[in-house]
C-alpha cells in the first residue's frame, strides 16, 4: 500500500496559510490606500468645497462604527441578491462574500480613516508659499505634488503606511463577516487566535498572541523613532 501524499504546508501548521493570508491582506490593502488614499488626503487638506465635511466624516466612520456593523452591510451588499453583487456578478466575477477579493474590499474601507488621516495632517502642513514658489517656476500641479508636496510629507507618509498595515493585521470583527473562516483563503492571524481559544487550544494561542502585542509594540516604537527623528532635523 503506498503511503499517503505528504499534506499541504498550511494543514501541518495552520498558522503559516493564516500569516501568508495576512501579510499578504496587509500588504494589497495597505499598497490599494495609498493609491486611493493620497488624492483624497489632499483634497481633504486644501478644499473649501461644502462637501469637506461630509466626505470627511465618511471617511472617517469606520474609526467609530462597531467592525461588525459594517461587515453585515458589506455582506448584505456583496450577497448574490445585494446590490454590489449583483453587479460583480454582471460583471463576471461572482459573489465577492466568502472570497480573498471581499475579504480585500472590506479591508480597504475599513483601513481607509487610518491611512488617509495622516496623509491629511500632512499634506495640511506644507506652507502654501513653497507651492507658490515652484508654480512659479512652471512646475505643474502633479510636478509640485510629487516633488514638493511627497518629500515635505514624509513622515506622515511614513505613519499612514505603518497604521495601515498594522490596522489590517489585527483586524477582526470585519474580515470574518465578510471573509468568513477558509483555511488558506480567508482565514488571518486575528480569526485563526479566536479558533483557537474556542478550540482551548491555549498554548498554542498564547504563541500567537503574544507574537502579535510583540508585532504592535515594536510597531509603535518605530513610529515614535521616526517622529522623534523628524523632530530632531526639523529642530
Amino acid at each position: 500500500m503506498e503511503p499517503a501524499l505528504t499534506a499541504p504546508v498550511w494543514h501541518a501548521a495552520p498558522w503559516v496559510a493564516a500569516l501568508w493570508v495576512t501579510l499578504k491582506l496587509a500588504g494589497l490593502t495597505t499598497l490599494i490606500l495609498l493609491v486611493l488614499g493620497m488624492p483624497l488626503a489632499w483634497w481633504l487638506a486644501r478644499t473649501r468645497s461644502a462637501w469637506r465635511l461630509p466626505v470627511g466624516a465618511v471617511v472617517a466612520l469606520p474609526m467609530v462604527l462597531p467592525p461588525t456593523v459594517l461587515g453585515f452591510y458589506l455582506l448584505i451588499g456583496l450577497a448574490p441578491a445585494g446590490p454590489l453583487g449583483q453587479l460583480t456578478q454582471t460583471l463576471g466575477l461572482g459573489t465577492l462574500a466568502f472570497t480573498f477579493k471581499g475579504l480585500l474590499l472590506a479591508s480597504v474601507l475599513y483601513s481607509l480613516p487610518f491611512v488617509v488621516h495622516p496623509l491629511q495632517a500632512g499634506f495640511a502642513a506644507v506652507p502654501a508659499a513653497v507651492l507658490e514658489a515652484a508654480a512659479t517656476l512652471r512646475a505643474s500641479p502633479l510636478d509640485r505634488f510629487f516633488s514638493v508636496v511627497l518629500p515635505l510629507s514624509r513622515p506622515a507618509l511614513v505613519t499612514a503606511t505603518l497604521l495601515g498595515f498594522a490596522h489590517t493585521v489585527g483586524e477582526f470583527g470585519v474580515v470574518l463577516m465578510v471573509g468568513g473562516n477558509i483555511e488558506g483563503e480567508t482565514r488571518v492571524l486575528s480569526v485563526l487566535l479566536y479558533d483557537q481559544v474556542e478550540g482551548m487550544a491555549y498554548a498554542d494561542a498564547h504563541t500567537l498572541a503574544a507574537g502579535l502585542l510583540l508585532f504592535s509594540f515594536a510597531l509603535l516604537l518605530v513610529m515614535q523613532w521616526l517622529g522623534r527623528r523628524t523632530a530632531v532635523a526639523d529642530g
